[in-house]
């Protein structure tokens, strides 16, 4: 294949994450992407609250791909949980999650989900942040155990996949951007895909 024919074949969209959710999310919009990881330190800032940590984490994913692909249109997200006021992330293993689920039983935490889209062809960089509230019911250890066997939620900020058996652990989630507290709020994603020149409506009927 000469490199003009390979060239036409570079996807117009990556998204810059690895998760199997985010890819899922971003396959609802039915336009053809790549997948590829960012790279990024995700360690904290000394005193960085969890949105701007959101920000600033979809932003350097965004950046680290569209470096690599200067073309194509890159979508970064990340999402970090608030439980007042300390960043909550991944779990990790079985004993960090049942932690996270004690501390959160009976509470409010905030799941900060930022996206960031970039083109450094275009000159294009724009981010938003979608904020869910989410209310836990009083769980006591024998729920937590049993659902921790049952979905294994240790890749999941919070421990609890709300898109599945963990909806049961809460009371209410407040949000204006339904898919953010899985990993990407696709309303938002759209608007920032617009706004860089890709029209997911548009798309499908090129």
């Amino acid at each position: 294949m000469g490199q003009s024919a390979q060239m036409r074949t570079l996807p117009a969209l990556i998204l810059a994450s690895t998760s199997i959710y985010r890819r899922e999310l971003l396959g609802r919009l039915r336009l053809p992407f790549e997948v590829a990881a960012p790279d990024v330190d995700e360690t904290p800032g000394l005193d960085e609250s969890p949105g701007p940590l959101a920000q600033r984490l979809a932003l350097a994913k965004a950046r680290a791909v569209a470096q690599r692909h200067p073309e194509a249109v890159v979508i970064g997200s990340d999402q970090v949980a608030d439980l007042g006021g300390i960043a909550v992330g991944k779990p990790g293993d079985h004993a960090g999650a049942v932690r996270q689920l004690r501390a959160m039983s009976a509470r409010q935490v905030v799941f900060h989900t930022a996206v960031s889209v970039v083109c450094v062809a275009r000159g294009f960089e724009a981010s938003d942040l979608a904020r869910v509230t989410v209310t836990f019911r009083s769980l006591n250890d024998d729920e937590i155990e049993r659902y921790l066997q049952a979905e294994q939620p240790y890749d999941c900020a919070g421990s609890a996949k709300s898109e599945a058996l963990g909806i049961a652990l809460l009371a209410s989630v407040d949000s204006d951007d339904p898919t953010a507290l899985i990993g990407l709020p696709l309303i938002r994603t759209c608007t920032l895909l617009r706004q860089a020149g890709l029209d997911p409506l548009g798309a499908q009927h090129r």
